[in-house]
């Protein structure tokens, strides 16, 4: 399940590179033949704005897509390292115990294969939208081998070095650390204090900071949410409804996959934590605003910077972009979007969270404590 989150990422990510690349290179190739002053304005439009939305959105999801594949490789480290380390004491090198590790990287291809031939299925339709003021002679879709090998094939081979390096580093752990899956924490001291308050605020404050990745994906996952959903609420008076749907159904994938990924993360990494606490006779609510709630300030900035991005990306792209463009639409932020959006972010996140404080309220003392 955590490895088809990055699938869904990577899906994602090559959905879009496909669309927008393959139609740029298309485009170039009958460049000649555009001879209006209008065709050319919105030619060069075209090409610069498949850049951007490449670099831009092509960019963060696939370096996303790396941090949750590093994670998940340390996570299985971590929670198997008995077994890794009954392998070294066998005499098991490292690089032969980290090859094994490719396996990860089937997520990636499995993904970018979805994403592209998904893309490709919609590329007729795209064009048709692209050109729909037939500015352009007419050109019919291309397949391009080579961008195939580029969006498919190097991101999967790069996915797999770098799991089975990450893993080779890992495991030069010496073996009785893995054996009693020792990990590695840097604390401060501090000071026993026998007040609630201030016990609860640091196991909320050493909870983001002994998962910092998670903490990551509860802001990323925010930020979708934010800069997609405002994004597609604008694009409706800026473009086409097409791309106002992609938008939206993308950044809908992306927050709730990264979201519930992390969250159960967030729960399983502190069922001991949890247990411990309600021994000692803390409420269940008490465990779920100190373990969850940690993470509520975290998703609302991600969800401030989502809203900087997708007004900074929009006015890029109808002041830089489309500057010479006759009769284009001016953007400006949309008030209304806003608090559409905020208003639905905080009743679904708030809902999220008190389904997995439900979860905690199920954990049962006694299994965990077998453990």
């Amino acid at each position: 399940m955590k490895l088809f989150g990055i699938s869904i990422i990577a899906c994602c990510a090559v959905f879009v590179c496909t669309l927008f690349l393959n139609y740029n290179t298309d485009l170039i190739a009958i460049e000649g033949e555009i001879t209006t002053e209008a065709g050319i304005a919105m030619y060069n439009a075209y090409v610069s704005m498949g850049k951007a939305t490449v670099g831009v959105t092509g960019g963060c999801l696939v370096a996303t897509s790396a941090i949750m594949l590093l994670f998940y490789v340390k996570n299985y480290i971590d929670t198997h390292g008995k077994e890794l380390g009954i392998l070294k004491a066998l005499g098991y090198s490292n690089i032969n115990i980290a090859k094994h590790f490719w396996v990860f990287g089937l997520s990636v291809l499995v993904g970018c294969a979805l994403g592209f031939l998904v893309a490709f299925c919609y590329l007729p339709t795209f064009y048709e939208v692209q050109n729909a003021e037939e500015l352009f002679p007419k050109f019919d879709v291309q397949f391009h081998p080579l961008l195939m090998f580029l969006l498919v094939g190097i991101p999967t081979i790069a996915f797999i070095v770098i799991s089975v390096l990450y893993a080779y580093l890992k495991m030069k752990n010496p073996v009785l650390n893995l054996l009693r899956e020792k990990r590695e924490y840097k604390a401060k001291s501090r000071k026993a204090d026998t007040n609630d308050a201030p016990f609860l605020k640091d196991l909320s404050s050493s909870t983001i900071k002994s998962k910092k990745v998670l903490a990551f994906f509860v802001a990323f996952s925010a930020f979708c949410f934010s800069a997609m959903v405002q994004m597609s609420l604008s694009m409706n008076e800026l473009s086409r409804e097409t791309f106002s749907w992609m938008i939206l159904m993308i950044g809908l994938i992306l927050a709730f996959m990264t979201l519930f990924l992390s969250l159960s993360s967030v729960v399983k990494g502190n069922t001991k934590t949890i247990a411990m606490m309600r021994v000692f006779g803390y409420e269940d609510s008490t465990c779920s605003r100190a373990i969850l709630g940690a993470y509520r300030p975290i998703s609302y900035i991600g969800f401030a910077i989502g809203t900087v991005y997708q007004y900074g990306l929009l006015k890029i792209m109808m002041t830089v972009v489309f500057a010479d463009i006759e009769n284009a639409p001016e953007y400006t932020f949309s008030i209304k979007a806003f608090v559409i959006t905020l208003i639905a972010f905080i009743v679904i996140y708030e809902l999220i969270m008190y389904l997995y404080s439900l979860s905690i309220r199920k954990l049962s003392i006694k299994s965990v404590m077998l453990e």
